[in-house]
């Protein structure tokens, strides 16, 4: 097979679907010599730093070609179903929802197979937890949009059984639609693990002598930063000791309400906005810190949950979405919406040593079980079955 992957989903800031891209290139330039890869990229810098990352080098099988059009451009419409074919793609696959449509019919007549990832289906199940992004602002056109995706896909990737039931019911797929969505978890690269040796406790107090609660993510309303900074000024009347937050996450400007919140509840002193954290620094925050939060309303995955896990941090996250199938039992697990309850679980973790140290237990073992390399071979037969390949042996 000849497979094309759109690598401009990943930006020069990682976010959540350029991490599950340059994984997925990594991992099957590790695992895959028997196919040829074509990685779609714009930007030069980005190109450079996959090829370092994934070790392309050494993977003659993959070559890399440059696009002078954006994902969004009408260009990218107009112009690469040409390329695609000149390529000779047997498989194309975009890591997000936008595809180029001209390539890919109704009803399956293209030549080349189309498969999308699709991570989850918020802007359409609650609109009002994304109400500043563009799609939600543009919601029927955006709606139309992923129904002619879920139509001209032959392949529909997602990240978890409960984003499928999402997509199988938000997008009206036909029966052979819906049979055609897999759930493919996504993995934790290698670099996130303990520090030291095994699942040892984290290095401990932050200055001051302050428990640390983490937080890793972005600043939607889905996200329930908010919420969070609730649930934090009920753990700081309740923990045994001193206890600050600190949040990674790039600063969006769309969203203020969680800076205006802590200034409001006086929470500032012990708050540390970190910004856009990545590569070992992040892996550090994680494997410091004494618990790790995430309070999210909904996630298609959740994918810090997993390398908290894997750098040995205890994790408390929500009851919701696709978390608990995330976590299994190698977390604590809460209500969003209940701020005391919340915080009492956290505490827990705080102050009960013995329950600290068998949550880091659980999840490293947890994590262990989710890898990239998985993922890819996951992924690989998932083409193979769309270009109606005999299933291969594992």
């Amino acid at each position: 097979m000849r497979i094309g992957i759109d690598a401009r989903w990943i930006f020069p800031e990682l976010s959540g679907i350029g991490a599950y891209t340059q994984e997925l290139i990594r991992a099957l330039a590790a695992l895959d010599r028997r196919n040829e890869y074509v990685l779609l990229f714009q930007r030069l810098d980005v190109q450079q730093r996959v090829r370092a990352y994934a070790g392309l080098d050494a993977a003659p099988n993959f070559r890399m070609e440059r696009v002078p059009f954006g994902l969004f451009s009408v260009s990218n419409q107009l112009r690469l179903p040409g390329r695609l074919r000149r390529w000779g793609l047997d498989v194309f696959h975009s890591p997000n929802y936008m595809i180029p449509f001209g390539a890919f019919p109704r009803g399956g007549r293209s030549r080349i197979k189309c498969a999308v990832t699709i991570h989850d289906m918020i802007p359409l199940l609650h609109p009002e937890w994304t109400p500043r992004a563009l799609k939600t602002r543009c919601l029927p056109l955006f709606r139309r949009l992923m129904i002619e995706v879920g139509a001209r896909a032959d392949l529909i990737l997602t990240v978890s059984d409960a984003a499928r039931q999402d997509i199988g019911r938000l997008l009206r797929l036909s029966e052979r639609g819906a049979a055609a969505v897999m759930a493919v978890p996504n993995g934790v690269a290698s670099e996130y693990r303990p520090a030291g040796r095994g699942a040892e406790p984290p290095a401990g107090k932050s200055e001051g002598g302050a428990s640390t609660i983490l937080y890793v993510g972005r600043f939607d309303p889905y996200k329930n930063v908010t919420g969070l900074l609730r649930i934090f000024a009920r753990v700081r009347a309740l923990a045994p000791g001193p206890v600050r937050l600190v949040l990674i996450g790039a600063p969006d400007p769309r969203y203020p309400e969680a800076a205006e919140l802590a200034r409001a509840l006086g929470l500032e002193p012990w708050l540390r906005w970190a910004g856009y954290v990545a590569g070992p620094d992040l892996v550090r925050a994680y494997q410091q810190a004494d618990v790790f939060v995430l309070a999210s309303k909904y996630e298609g995955f959740g994918l810090p949950v997993l390398e908290a896990m894997a750098c040995g941090t205890p994790v408390v996250c929500s009851n919701t979405s696709s978390l608990p199938e995330v976590a299994g039992d190698a977390a604590l697990l809460a209500d969003p919406e209940d701020i005391a309850g919340f915080a009492r679980a956290i505490v827990r973790v705080l102050a009960e040593p013995a329950l600290a140290a068998d949550l880091r237990a659980k999840g490293v073992r947890r994590a262990a079980e989710f890898t990239w390399r998985r993922t890819a071979e996951a992924t690989l037969q998932a083409y193979e079955q769309a270009v109606g390949l005999p299933r291969r042996q594992t």
